[in-house]
């Protein structure tokens, strides 16, 4: 699972409207234009799953515990059955 290290995802994210203003606002030649469109989309799919990682931590965070008799952690159920109907 990626993990937002030091900022990782508002440094992509600022290297992706730096990569975007340049494209909208410059005089940007065809291979450079593209380059730098392949590289947005790295930086994309890059903050995406950044943000999903984070979604889940919250979501997992979120969850109800449920302890056991012995004080530990009980496994979470899902409320699905382990068969079918």
């Amino acid at each position: 699972m990626a993990t937002n290290e030091a900022g990782e995802f508002e440094k992509a994210l600022a290297e992706l409207e730096a990569i975007n203003k340049r494209l909208e606002e410059e005089d940007v030649g065809l291979d450079d234009a593209v380059a730098l469109f392949k590289k947005g989309k790295e930086l994309q799919r890059r903050c995406e799953q950044l943000l999903k990682n984070a979604q889940e931590a919250v979501e997992a965070a979120a969850a109800p515990k449920i302890e056991a008799r012995d004080g530990n952690a009980a496994p979470q159920v899902s409320g699905q059955l382990p068969f079918g109907r």
